[in-house]
Formats: structure tokens, sequence, C-alpha cells
């Protein structure tokens, strides 16, 4: 459960911008506080009270996608990257390594605190163990998702798409249901973002002993999980 004020570490090196994002959030009932540098991201986290991270790509120290890295190491709190590399590349590398959003500079305030507000509504409580299903089995609090003796390395997309596959086997969920039940359907989001997630989950699937491949591909509608 969110406390009544959720707070959102805003990581950012120009304080201009910082202070713009500072405010906005402030402006909307959100606790915020700021850091400047990388290396002070993960202890933070660490501390606990952090409900979503606003997360620079380019700091003095290092890089954001390092940042995100090391943060889905030990922790799910949701990240968002507001940057001024907005090249498709980034986009997809920040995806992977399991952040939730994407905005560039220059930005909205009032879309930034949207989309934080997005991710907020997102942390809802689940069943802490779900059922098995077939040679799966799924737990929702650990985010993890075990293929018959095997915990899959899965990154925060590609549990979310495996989680609602399982949730259905055999029924067929277009990309909007999946995104629908992994982030929000937004202007950095598109399809080929869900392709992009089931091919490496297929990868992961094939390398724990996935044979036949269970993710079975339905040209022009979606996909389905066959158990």
């Amino acid at each position: 459960m969110l406390r009544a004020m959720p707070n959102v570490l805003v990581v950012e090196d120009e304080a201009a911008i910082a202070d713009a994002v500072l405010y906005a959030l402030r402006s909307e009932g959100l606790q915020a506080e700021h850091v400047t540098l990388a290396r002070q991201v993960a202890p933070r986290v660490r501390a606990g009270g952090v409900d979503v991270v606003v997360l620079d790509v380019g700091l003095p120290d290092g890089s954001g996608l390092d940042v995100c890295r090391q943060l889905r190491a030990f922790s799910e709190v949701p990240v968002l990257f507001l940057t001024a590399r907005n090249e498709e590349i980034d986009r997809v590398l920040g995806l992977e390594l399991g952040a939730d959003d994407y905005i560039a500079k220059p930005f909205s305030p009032r879309e930034l605190v949207a989309r934080v507000r997005a991710r907020l509504r997102r942390s809802i409580a689940q069943p802490a163990q779900g059922p098995a299903r077939g040679e799966f089995s799924v737990d929702h609090e650990g985010h993890r998702v075990r293929f018959r003796n095997t915990v899959l390395d899965l990154t925060r997309y590609e549990y979310a798409l495996l989680a609602a596959l399982l949730q259905r086997p055999g029924a067929i969920l277009s990309r909007a249901q999946l995104m629908d039940r992994g982030w929000d359907r937004d202007a950095d989001s598109a399809d080929r973002t869900v392709d992009t997630h089931i091919k490496t989950l297929r990868a992961k699937l094939r390398a724990a002993g996935a044979d036949p491949d269970p993710v079975r591909t339905h040209r022009g509608i979606g996909y389905s999980l066959e158990l």
C-alpha cells in the first residue's frame, strides 16, 4: 500500500530542469527529493521510502542506464527516464534494462506528473504466489516466474508479458492488451516494443529448455501461451 503522499526521487544534474520537475511534482501533492549523481541513487533507494525514480541518462559520474541496471538487481521501484537522448535505440535499451517509461526533453511538466501517477497506480497489491500453470509457476510478489526447476532471469517487461499470458493460457491477447497489463500505452510505446520483449522472452524460455516454443504468434492479432 502506498503512503498518503508518495515520494519521487529526481536524479538530474541540470538545476533548472530539476527545479521544474520538483515544482511540478510538489504542486500536484507529491513528495519529491533531488540528487545529482549516479552513485547516490542505489543507496537512497535501498534506504526505503522511494516510490518512483525520475532518472536522467547523462549524469556527471555515470550513465542512468547503468543506474537502472543496478536498481533492477535489488528493487522493482518504477523508473522513468527523463533525458535529451531520444533515439529509438536509447528508448529500447532503457526499456530492456527494466525502465518503466521514457520522456524526452523538452517535456511537459503536466505530462511528467501524469506519467508518474500512472506508475504509482500500478503499484497495487497482487497475490504473493499464483497457481502453477503447467510447467510454470508465478511468484507475483517477487516478480519471478519459474519454468520447471529454473527461475527465469526476466526483465520487468518480460515478466509482465509472461505473467499476462499465463493468466489466460491458450487465449490470444492483442499487443494492446499485453501493453495494458504491463505498462501504460503512451507516445513512447509501440507494437514493436511488445514484439522486442516477446523475442527476448522466447530466447530465455528456449535457454531454460522450453521446446517447442510455448509462445504462439497469431499474425495480425497477437500472442498466446500454450501449456
